[in-house]
């Protein structure tokens, strides 16, 4: 019946889904689809020219200079990943231990934790750009001031140090995300656990290794893809600090910059090649999948185990 409960609940439902399903077609589903296809065409800007195949993916994974650059982002991404895994989401384990254990202040440090999360990642680039400037930058200012200048470093100037900056920039803004999701997870394991375990020892290491660490998998699992998947997607935290190029001489050079460049050009001039630039997009998405769906099913089966 027109007016009946049933009909009424499958209208408001379908008012409720049918917008979401259709913006995510519209701007997630289809540009990857138009990417995979774009990839298998000669562009002459972006003006799509005669069908080549597999050429695009030769020239981006075998034809140089592009082989030499793809392996160059690639790594720096891998190491991306494993720096922000130790840094970003360790520390935000342990932020998360003290806060769940209610050190003094655990309210306020919960919000300032957090906070920087909700910041820009474009203000929060610009930010740090101005903490590490070499002459008025805050972070050198601070050395000097300790008697520590000879600490003081053009910090996005030099190979050594420039993606380290982008790395410490990049914990800054998200570590409150992995703490409040590991905070959630302990927050969920029973008291009576808690209690058996303080009966049996009172070792800080022990609850955490034997205990704490094991019942937060769940949260444990979301924080790992996530991370995974934000680190081969980085683009606005060397894009706003270091530049298109990957300053200084590829130093910082990550997949999102190197898609980018090859795909809509640059200011220093080299040329654009939309095929290619689809044919990398096209890899890193393929490449992001996979890994993500592997991680995520040997996570899940160790959650299972425990």
């Amino acid at each position: 019946m027109p007016g009946s409960p049933l009909v009424s609940r499958r209208l408001w439902i379908s008012v409720l889904i049918v917008p979401p399903l259709a913006f995510v077609a519209l701007f997630v589903v289809y540009p990857i689809i138009s990417a995979f296809a774009y990839a298998f065409f000669h562009w002459n800007g972006l003006a799509r020219g005669e069908f080549v195949g597999f050429a695009n993916f030769y020239k981006v994974l075998f034809t140089q200079p592009y082989a030499d650059w793809t392996v160059n982002a690639f790594l720096h991404n891998v190491w991306v990943f494993f720096a922000l895994m130790v840094l970003q989401n360790g520390l935000g384990f342990l932020l998360a231990y003290c806060l769940w254990r209610e050190l003094p202040g655990a309210a306020l440090h919960r919000i300032s934790v957090f906070l920087p999360v909700v910041l820009s990642t474009i203000i929060v680039g610009f930010l740090w750009k101005l903490f590490l400037h070499p002459l008025f930058g805050v972070v050198n200012i601070s050395f000097r001031g300790l008697g520590l200048g000879g600490l003081a470093q053009p910090w996005l100037g030099q190979d050594s140090t420039a993606l380290w900056s982008l790395i410490v920039a990049n914990a800054w803004h998200m570590v409150g995300f992995p703490t409040l999701v590991f905070l959630a997870g302990m927050q969920r394991i029973p008291g009576e656990i808690l209690d058996a375990v303080r009966m049996e020892t009172e070792s800080e290491w022990t609850k955490i290794t034997k205990i704490v660490w094991p019942l937060v998998a769940p949260s444990a699992t979301v924080v790992f893809t996530l991370l995974f998947v934000g680190s081969f997607n980085w683009f606005e935290i060397p894009y706003v600090m270091v530049g298109l190029e990957g300053s200084p001489h590829g130093a910082t050079d990550v997949l999102g910059l190197y898609f980018y460049r090859t795909a809509f050009g640059n200011m220093s001039g080299s040329g654009q090649d939309f095929g290619a630039g689809s044919a990398l997009a096209v890899l890193i998405f393929v490449f992001i999948a996979l890994v993500a769906g592997v991680i995520t099913f040997k996570l899940r089966a160790r959650e299972i185990q425990i």
